[in-house]
């Protein structure tokens, strides 16, 4: 396996011979355990929304399950084996065909941050509600635009599901309307990430993606069969199964201000796999950029700000300080 991950050419270099001085080893906290359990995420039916139910989701655990949904099962695995295909070019490639206004990104999934900590992943950025990218060559532009078609598509899926879910928690946390219409846009700086996480020769080492939260309001998850998405829950950290048909929500740090602390955003990873490659496509909900967030445990701010906040953490730390930043010491 390994002198295979070392001559697949679609593979970031240095994912095909890693330096050993890259990144760094796990603290021992970060450690999983030989088996983790799995975690039984409860199922929220979007076909017959239970808005009380979903509340006391939110709250205990912050994610869940849909089921019925309505996404064609057929877009997903159109987009999952489109995802494959691109994915699979020479790495140069990548680089050079996807850049305007998809994106390819590996080793970190925040762009523009520097791979202080190697995270075994790479994928496209696809943001949508943007004009569609020119031509380009390298003989892929039919399939590039065809992906791009795919995932503007399954973007309007998700945008339906990210309003249905906040419309249902903002009346239980009765968040006031005309307060609260910047609080998601369905378009507006929302993206799709597709992530492949390759063949890793040093598990122990590396994670496909280390623990974090997601400034998103919420997150939408499909992943493939291999799994590999884990969940911190009770200071212990639970494996996601993938279940064909369903999708994965997690609430973000929005949704955390929102709710004025009583929902909690979810930290979470993915780990390495040293055997197969796993492929993942998620969808982030956002706010509008310039839209006030006002919250009685949090400092006023726009996502706007946010997004800079955190992205000079990263650059200096590799990581953010995200909620703690914003947070009033003393809310009494």
């Amino acid at each position: 396996m390994e002198e295979a991950a070392g001559n697949d050419a679609s593979y970031p270099p240095l994912f095909r011979r890693p330096d050993p001085d890259t990144g760094s080893s796990r603290d021992a906290d970060q450690q999983p355990a030989p088996a983790n359990p799995v975690f039984e995420v409860p199922v929220i039916d979007l076909e017959h929304l239970d808005p009380v139910r979903l509340e006391e989701v939110c709250r205990s655990v912050g994610l869940f399950r849909i089921a019925n949904h309505g996404v064609p099962s057929a877009l997903m695995d159109r987009l999952l084996d489109q995802a494959r295909v691109l994915l699979s070019l020479p790495f140069e490639s990548k680089q050079t065909l996807f850049s305007d206004p998809m994106s390819y990104i590996w080793g970190t999934p925040s762009l523009g941050a520097k791979l202080s900590n190697l995270n075994w992943v790479e994928g496209f950025h696809i943001p949508l509600g943007q004009p569609k990218s020119k031509g380009h060559d390298l003989g892929s532009q039919d399939s590039a635009a065809s992906f791009r078609c795919l995932a503007d598509e399954y973007g309007q899926h998700m945008a339906a599901i990210a309003r249905t879910l906040f419309n249902a928690v903002a009346a239980r946390l009765k968040l006031d309307a005309k307060k609260t219409a910047s609080y998601l846009s369905e378009f507006d700086g929302t993206f799709v990430r597709v992530y492949r996480y390759p063949c890793c020769p040093d598990i122990d080492k590396y994670f496909g993606m280390g623990p974090h939260t997601d400034s998103s309001v919420l997150s939408i998850l499909c992943q493939d069969e291999l799994g590999g998405f884990q969940v911190l829950h009770d200071n212990q950290w639970f494996h996601v199964a993938p279940i064909p048909g369903t999708l994965i929500v997690n609430l973000g740090d929005m949704m955390q201000v929102y709710s004025n602390d009583e929902y909690k955003s979810v930290r979470h990873r993915v780990l390495a796999n040293r055997s197969e490659d796993r492929i993942s496509v998620c969808y982030f909900a956002f706010p509008m950029e310039d839209g006030l967030i006002v919250s009685s445990r949090y400092k006023a701010f726009t996502y706007g700000e946010w997004k800079a906040k955190v992205l000079e953490d990263i650059k200096a730390t590799g990581d953010k300080l995200g909620l703690a930043r914003f947070r009033i010491r003393d809310p009494s």
